[in-house]
């Protein structure tokens, strides 16, 4: 694009800096009671991803620009996502477009969640120490909605073929335009109930962040998550409908030595005093532990009665 002289020699600069608009960004957003925890945790963070964008500055701008003054109309712009962000309880990654997941960056907006699972730090670690170098050559990413975990998976792992399976074609259409952005040739994105479609497709590992959100949770939760798809949060009376599916009909769908790595959040509580005597490795971050569990084909399989039982109740 060309652009005309005369735009930079009417510029109108500000006697304000970035630094300047970070901070009092960050400020009105920690007085106005918003709700963060997508993407970002606290109000200086998510007021940094708002001016950087607005300012198509990169997210990783060095301090060193943080004195630049900006002009009228940069102000102006930083000023209206602030007020959005602050008016509409909009989450920032779908005011900006963006999000970033597994060191990578994610186009996002209404059709998926946006990208927050603590999965990404597994995913940067090769899955290990639990995968315990175990061959590994197709991965299923169910319940893949903007295909974040699919599709970083497939990044750090090339020579790995990966399916992203969701229900809604919305999120399948947002994992397409994710995939292309990212050129991840080696990933599959189908449409599933679950597995109900994949009949006969065998996977050494099974990732997955299903709906977990127990209906009164879901009630309570803030104007934020009202813009989220509700589809890819609400999961029952305690937050296991899909997980115990996911736990009834994985072996059907794992190699022999195959591994399912599930989360389900807050509902951990309850799948433990659901299944007690099911051997569930508990996943520690370096934040702690998030609800996020690892288990063995085999063990699923010991357990399959009770398991099936729990599932089929849930109809």
């Amino acid at each position: 694009m060309t652009v005309d002289r005369a735009d930079f020699g009417s510029a109108q600069f500000e006697q304000i800096s970035i630094i300047d608009l970070i901070r009092f960004g960050g400020s009105r957003l920690a007085e106005s009671g918003l709700a963060f925890g997508h993407s970002y945790d606290n109000a200086l963070d998510e007021a940094t991803q708002l001016v950087l964008h607005a300012l198509s500055m990169p997210h990783d701008l060095s301090p060193v620009y943080g004195a630049s003054r900006v002009t009228a109309d940069e102000k102006q712009r930083v000023m209206g996502l602030l007020e959005r962000r602050i008016n509409e309880r909009i989450p920032a990654a779908y005011l900006t477009g963006e999000a970033w997941f597994a060191g990578l960056s994610f186009k996002s907006d209404p059709r998926a969640l946006v990208p927050r699972s603590p999965i990404a730090e597994l995913i940067e670690a090769g899955f290990e120490p639990w995968l315990g170098g175990r061959e590994v050559s197709r991965v299923l990413d169910l319940c893949t909605g903007s295909g974040c975990i699919a599709i970083a998976t497939a990044h750090y792992h090339p020579h790995w073929q990966v399916d992203g399976v969701d229900i809604d074609d919305d999120a399948l259409a947002l994992a397409a335009e994710n995939q292309q952005r990212l050129l991840a040739d080696n990933v599959r994105l189908r449409k599933s109930d679950l597995f109900n479609d994949l009949q006969g497709e065998v996977y050494d590992l099974i990732v997955t962040n299903p709906p977990y959100v127990t209906h009164d949770e879901t009630d309570a939760l803030p104007a934020e998550y009202a813009h989220e798809p509700e589809l890819g949060l609400r999961a029952g009376e305690d937050g296991l409908d899909l997980a115990l599916k996911i736990l009834r009909d994985a072996p059907n769908h794992l190699s022999t030595d195959g591994l399912l790595i599930c989360e389900v959040g807050e509902a951990e509580r309850a799948l433990v005093e659901l299944l007690p005597e099911l051997p569930l490795e508990w996943v520690e971050f370096k934040v702690g532990q998030m609800g996020i569990f690892v288990a063995e084909r085999a063990d699923l399989v010991a357990h399959h009665a009770r398991i099936k039982d729990l599932a089929d109740a849930r109809g």
